[in-house]
């Protein structure tokens, strides 16, 4: 039984890793191009928070299918060396994906209370 498991649950490691790979790798060019883009471009608060939003939700969701493969690699993993490893590896990932979500939390109010507050004056005149 427990070589089916590791048999199933391998491929399956390395599938949802290569899927936070594409995802991080796919973040990253995309803040990069929208970066130099902005670089030539007008200056503008908003869009550099905007780039930096989108981003943050690209690590986010790469950081969440790598914690989703190190408990999946958990239930086959077999000395406490290797399990202490991973668990130091989840613990990190999660206290990055904790302060990436509380900054784009951060982020995402001030980008609309500043909408809000142009939507205000834009009703008061």
């Amino acid at each position: 039984m427990r070589e089916w498991l590791v048999a199933l649950t391998e491929p399956a490691i390395a599938i949802i890793d290569g899927l936070a790979l594409v995802t991080i790798v796919y973040g990253t060019l995309e803040a990069f191009v929208s970066a130099v883009r902005f670089l030539f471009g007008p200056d503008s608060g908003r869009q550099r928070r905007e780039i930096w939003l989108r981003y943050g939700r690209w690590l986010v969701a790469g950081l969440t299918f790598q914690l989703a493969a190190d408990i999946i690699e958990t239930s086959i993993t077999t000395s406490w060396e290797a399990l202490a490893r991973l668990g130091a590896i989840a613990l990190i990932r999660t206290f990055l994906n904790f302060f990436l979500e509380r900054d784009i939390g951060e982020l995402r109010e001030r980008q609309h209370a500043g909408t809000s507050e142009v939507v205000e004056a834009k009703q008061r005149a």
